[in-house]
């Protein structure tokens, strides 16, 4: 290459890295500094209340008892 053709080049990619930073500016625009509100978070107590009776009582119904309905002996699926 010739030195010419060297500066030429150089030219020409510094012109189109102008041009490429405006249109790009002009495309997304810069940054606008806008307020904004953000929530302040509440700190975690360590206080625990007490359950509520009505819930947690000896007469509720335990969950993890296995309930059997029907007829067991049958193992297979749909009574097939």
């Amino acid at each position: 290459m010739k030195r010419t053709d060297i500066a030429l080049l150089i030219l020409v990619v510094s012109v189109s890295i102008v041009i490429s930073y405006f249109a790009g500016q002009a495309l997304l625009g810069g940054q606008i500094a806008k307020p904004v509100e953000v929530e302040t978070a509440q700190p975690i107590s360590a206080d625990i209340d007490e359950p509520s009776e009505k819930i947690f009582n000896d007469q509720a119904i335990n969950p993890t008892v296995p309930i059997k309905i029907g007829d067991t002996t049958n193992q297979q699926p749909f009574g097939n």
